[in-house]
């Protein structure tokens, strides 16, 4: 689990620094005004037409954006969901009865879904319990 956390954030570090370097070479910030050609004037019309296609570009930028920040949110709400359903099923109460050949009651233990394992679990109170090969046990609670 924190390898795929740690491979997810690793990734979206990289997306961001992608990104970054992409609007550093599409548009230089730094420099200076006498090195840039001189731009022809533009007649009015020209101009509007320059200004009209910069807001379109910036609706997109930002419609973009607001999308990229969307999904992010989908899928940290779908993440976070699915790890409290995991949690929430591994803290699961289920009855082991382990059934001994010279007893005829077995004897009972409640234990968490997640520290059961296929011939030795962990109790709520704490104690370990291992299942001896002439044992047999059996478990209440499971859901198909």
């Amino acid at each position: 689990m924190l390898g795929k956390l740690i491979t997810t954030i690793l990734v979206i570090i990289a997306a961001v620094i992608f990104i970054r370097k992409k609007n550093e070479r599409s548009s230089p910030t730094g420099s200076p005004k006498s090195k840039q050609p001189k731009k022809p004037i533009e007649s009015e019309q020209a101009a509007a037409k320059r200004i009209k296609q910069e807001k379109a570009d910036d609706t997109l930028s930002s419609d973009l954006h607001l999308a990229a920040y969307m999904f992010l949110v989908l899928m940290v709400g779908l993440g976070g969901t699915l790890y409290y359903f995991k949690w929430q099923d591994d803290h699961t109460i289920l009855t082991v009865n382990l059934h001994r050949e010279n007893q005829a009651k077995p004897v009972s233990y409640e234990v968490y879904k997640y520290q059961l394992q296929s011939r030795s679990f962990t109790t709520l109170n704490g104690t370990i319990v291992t299942v001896a090969g002439s044992e047999r046990m059996e478990v209440l609670g499971l859901e198909d």
